[in-house]
């Protein structure tokens, strides 16, 4: 069974799917911290990723490798561990850009269907349900206003610690519009629901209450 969870950030992507993962013993891929550790790189290694010779090139260098480590996903670049630096603030504003490009998509793909394969597994990310996993047996667009959004990006970002002094509520806003508009308009695999996703809207919602509801489903469709 594959379950694909899309949407924009700030929904309760990533902690929608990892919720749904713990509690229905699924395997759980987050391609949004796969796209992370390239930008990481990219930035890490100072690499010139408008040239596609020297992404390219990048992208045979260090390939991305995933570990389990205690039930949790650890991601290499040629490896290196670099799981605790993809949060960074420099990694998100450019791993939109990073991961708009065909030759990273491409790379990618492959990458994240051979990692569940055969397996029960919860797909987070933006473009599961439409190019990934077109097949999958439950597809979950997450959606919610643009005011919930940005504060439930700027709680989170304050309570990891990683809000940067020149972060405001309103600032995250703006950043997560543009990055929406930027998704929602990219050529390649584009952020949108599939004509087969299910919408949720997340505004008004617990989390609990998201999660029993795709769990609903899921058992639903396992009938």
């Amino acid at each position: 069974m594959i379950i694909t969870i899309d949407g924009p950030a700030g929904t309760g992507k990533s902690t929608t799917a990892r919720k749904v993962a713990e509690e229905m013993s699924y395997c759980l891929l987050d391609t949004g911290a796969m796209y992370r550790a390239i930008t990481w790189g990219v930035i890490h290694y100072n690499i010139a990723h408008q040239d596609p010779q020297a992404l390219q090139k990048f992208l045979q260098e260090h390939p991305l490798k995933l570990t389990s480590r205690f039930g949790e996903r650890r991601y290499f670049l040629n490896s290196e561990d670099v799981s605790e630096h993809i949060r960074s603030p420099e990694v998100t504003a450019l791993v939109s850009q990073i991961s708009a490009y065909p030759i990273v998509r491409e790379a990618l793909v492959p990458i994240q269907r051979q990692s569940v394969q055969g397996m029960n597994a919860v797909c987070e990310g933006r473009d599961m349900g439409t190019t990934v996993f077109p097949k999958a047996n439950l597809k979950i667009f997450l959606t919610a206003n643009l005011d919930t959004r940005a504060q439930r990006r700027f709680s989170e970002l304050k309570q990891n610690g990683k809000l940067s002094p020149t972060d405001t509520l309103e600032s995250i806003k703006v950043n997560i519009n543009k990055r929406d508009e930027f998704d929602a308009a990219r050529e390649h695999s584009p952020m949108k629901p599939a004509e087969d996703a299910i919408l949720i809207d997340t505004s008004a919602l617990t989390l609990q209450q998201v999660v029993d509801q795709i769990i609903i489903l899921t058992e639903q469709r396992s009938d």
